[in-house]
């Protein structure tokens, strides 16, 4: 039986990861990225996991079911994990307090959205099986050059 309740509002398209460790994600997911855990099957291996501005993520021990192909390490190539907190130096100390250290170092970044450009300070890092995870926070928005 599940333990905590799911996060409301529950989003409408939400990951869920595969892991090597259950354990070891979830103190990585819980511990320097800062999320909380929502929902639990503890004897399933699986949490559902929230932070306060609204990401939510899935961890669940590999257990054979829905790999389509091998699953070999770094998993999720081709994929990149989008959390946005509101303080993002804050979260790039607790990854390198933690001994992590980040796939791409924190940055400011403009990207062309059209009509305008946004920006975001961001890092990646990997969590433990491989997965590529940005963690950013919105600038804002400015003209084009």
């Amino acid at each position: 039986m599940g333990t905590g309740r799911p996060p409301e509002p529950w989003a409408m398209l939400m990951t869920e990861l595969m892991v090597s460790d259950f354990p070891r994600s979830l103190a990585f997911w819980t511990g320097p990225l800062g999320f909380s855990v929502a929902f639990e099957r503890p004897g399933q291996d699986f949490a559902c996991l929230s932070r306060p501005e609204g990401a939510q993520v899935m961890i669940y021990q590999r257990d054979g079911d829905w790999e389509t192909g091998p699953m070999e390490p770094p998993y999720g190539r081709g994929a990149i994990v989008q959390v946005y907190v509101s303080d993002v130096e804050q979260v790039h100390r607790a990854v390198l307090a933690s001994g992590v250290t980040p796939y791409v170092e924190l940055r400011e970044k403009w990207r062309d959205w059209g009509d305008r450009l946004g920006g975001q300070r961001e890092f990646l890092v990997q969590d433990p099986d491989g997965y590529l995870v940005m963690v950013a926070q919105r600038l804002g928005e400015r003209p084009l050059p």
